[in-house]
């Protein structure tokens, strides 16, 4: 660490940092959670001299054998504490009032003890005892009256907590006066553990990303990448205030409320709840998605009579198994997600940012850091501080959203904003140069989920170009996506004869991208349809186009002969929404591109359909067939002309995207799909 920023550090947070590679040391050896050897090492291993601080470090470990309570040795324990009047533990300690007795009261998590008596200064000077408990020393006495069956004969004597038992917040804005952005950021980032020299700019506001959730409420994050990138390790090891919850069953009792117990679930008792492994959900129960939906887009849900709140932020990590270039070709970011989830388009609105995991480099040992940052717990409860302040309308000073961005990506936006600069900037303190840095990254996390939802849920998203405007210079800047720019489905050039390119609706009743290969070798024309698996209705689509190009061969050109041929004819469904509705006219052109040894025109696509009869078949929702052709890059579409009516239903911007060529005939659409003049 930059000598510069330790001195910083010591001047402005005493006893508030701990060097990182001592955490790493101790955790192996106990399993105690990282927040509590943190503070320990804080009060004894803080110093800067290298001998006082392998003493702190051999003191922090005879504390934790001598007196960090073990679960399976709980009884243990307590003989110890009954037989020699008292003995000091190391648990967790949650308080509560007894109002028949009129006291306070102690449970010990580990020690699996409740109703313990405890003095009434404690709850009223450490206020967390009292909601959700917190780790303590404790000194345990042990006093039995035979006189008083009433009350347990263990007392908690002396009470000294080792989480953050308050916070002086003015100290924290105080503080961050003395760091530029730049030190302030690589502190932040050693607090979770790793180590910012080894991370560009990009994958440091990612890393800062994952922290939004525990300093907003109601922030709704999801991270899908490749395996081994720490998605999860914030939420598990960084705050005692998030859980994670492992891929699985989980019910509506567990998670917002049990109407048996009338208890608040996992919504109401912690800060953010992640799920680990989203593609492991299992959604039996059929409110589960439906309250979730609820909640997620207002912080509130209904169970039985009552409306209940809750302020937890909700994360959605799981892996992706492919290249994102693969994914987004044939399919959508969300595919990971459980059915009832990854296809529900409202469900996945209410994402505020979609964080691009596939970015972060796998973790290597150099990642994690051995210098000083903020202790663990001492960073959450911060986190924790902050998210009773907002900075939403930090914009509005300096900038205006742009007119695409709806009421949902608005909230959306001004929520990652807020949060990222009580991350960077909690006193409060940043110019409009750093609003307009934090509010394009906000904009792009939310315009993936945009881009995604486009190709799920069709015309309903088609405003996905976000953009801010700075009311200053009234300029417009446009967010881009930065994988968007990967290769598309339909490449540019000419292809092959008899390889063509079509839209239709799948077997799903999904609108997906297929592509239609064709072989012709010398035989005594015999037709085969192959790619279609066993749906005979689709092979006899095939076999009708192929019927129709025999009876009807002369009126399309001289030169096709279908008798001295044989024909394989091959169908891929690019998107996985199953076989195409639109299937003998595509077929029908492939046919007449082989045989003629005529490729396609370049990037064009076939809409619509043909009867065996020769009836052209009307294409239903042309907008988003339009839509979804233009996102596997097609620059040309082929459209019935009774169609010409329905371009009022598609967007300008869409439509301009396109040279849109009409068709009367089935010979028509041969020709003008093969540039025969």
């Amino acid at each position: 660490m930059d000598q510069v920023i330790l001195d910083k550090l010591v001047a402005n947070f005493p006893g508030k940092f701990v060097r990182k590679d001592l955490t790493k040391k101790i955790k192996e050896g106990a399993n105690v959670p990282v927040y509590v050897l943190e503070y320990l090492l804080g009060m004894y291993a803080s110093s800067l001299d290298e001998e006082l601080v392998e003493k702190g470090v051999e003191n922090v470990k005879n504390i934790l054998a001598r007196n960090y309570v073990r679960p399976d040795e709980a009884e243990k324990v307590k003989a110890k504490i009954r037989e020699n009047g008292g003995y000091t533990v190391i648990d967790k300690v949650t308080v509560s009032l007894n109002e028949h007795k009129d006291q306070y009261e102690a449970e010990f998590s580990n020690l699996g003890l409740a109703g313990v008596q405890i003095s009434d200064e404690y709850p009223k000077k450490y206020d967390r005892l009292l909601g959700g408990g917190i780790w303590c020393i404790v000194q345990m006495e042990y006093w039995f009256d035979e006189n008083d069956q009433r009350n347990s004969p263990f007392i908690a004597k002396k009470v000294d907590p080792i989480q953050m038992p308050g916070l002086d917040i003015e100290e924290l804005k105080r503080g961050r006066a003395a760091f530029t952005e730049d030190e302030w950021i690589d502190l932040v980032l050693r607090s979770i553990g790793m180590e910012p020299t080894q991370f560009d700019e990009r994958v440091k506001w990612l890393h800062l990303a994952r922290l939004v959730p525990l300093i907003e409420n109601n922030f709704n994050l999801c991270e899908l990448g490749p395996r081994g990138t720490g998605k999860s390790h914030v939420y598990k090891e960084i705050s005692p205030n998030s859980i994670l919850v492992s891929g699985g069953q989980t019910t509506v009792a567990n998670l917002f409320y049990n109407m048996a117990r009338r208890s608040m679930g996992l919504v109401g008792m912690w800060d953010t709840v992640a799920f680990d492994e989203v593609a492991g959900i299992n959604v039996k129960d059929g409110d589960l998605v439906q309250i979730m939906k609820d909640y997620m887009a207002s912080g509130s849900f209904a169970r039985g009579k009552e409306e209940k709140n809750a302020s937890a932020s909700m994360v959605f990590v799981g892996n992706i198994n492919q290249s994102v270039d693969v994914i987004l070709k044939t399919s959508n970011l969300f595919e990971p997600f459980p059915e009832k989830m990854g296809t529900d388009s409202a469900f996945l609105d209410r994402m505020h940012c979609y964080l691009p995991g596939w970015e972060i480099p796998k973790y290597r040992p150099e990642f994690f850091t051995n210098d000083y940052g903020f202790i663990t717990d001492y960073f959450s409860e911060v986190m924790r501080e902050l998210r009773k302040t907002t900075y939403s309308d930090a914009i509005d000073k300096y900038f205006k959203l742009g007119a695409q961005l709806n009421q949902r990506d608005t909230i959306a936006v001004k929520k990652m904003v807020s949060g990222l600069i009580k991350l960077v900037y909690p006193d409060g303190k940043f110019g409009k140069e750093e609003v307009e840095k934090i509010l394009s990254f906000s904009i792009e996390m939310r315009r993936r989920v945009k881009e995604q939802l486009k190709k799920i849920g069709g015309m309903e998203f088609f405003d996905v170009n976000l953009s801010y405007i700075d009311l200053e210079e009234n300029r417009e800047e446009y967010v881009a996506v930065p994988e968007q720019g990967s290769g598309t489905l339909i490449p540019e050039g000419i292809g092959k004869p008899g390889h063509i390119y079509s839209v239709s609706t799948g077997a799903s009743g999904r609108i997906g991208t297929f592509t239609f290969e064709t072989q012709m070798v010398a035989g005594n024309g015999k037709f085969k349809a192959t790619g279609l698996g066993g749906d005979g209705q689709a092979k006899e689509k095939a076999d009708s186009a192929y019927k129709y190009l025999n009876a009807n061969a002369s009126s399309i050109s001289a030169s096709i002969s279908t008798t001295t041929h044989d024909y394989v004819f091959n169908t891929q469904d690019l998107n996985g929404v199953g076989n195409p509705e639109m299937l003998s006219l595509p077929a029908l052109i492939a046919l007449c591109s082989v045989t003629l040894n005529r490729p396609l025109v370049a990037s064009t696509v076939i809409l619509g359909d043909v009867t065996i009869g020769g009836t052209l078949v009307k294409v239903t929702n042309l907008a988003d067939m339009m839509q979804v052709a233009r996102d596997s890059g097609a620059k040309k579409i082929l459209v019935p002309m009774m169609n010409a009516a329905d371009l009022s239903t598609v967007p300008p911007e869409l439509m301009a995207t396109f040279n849109i060529i009409f068709y009367q005939t089935p010979e028509d659409a041969v020709y003008k799909a093969l540039g025969v003049e």
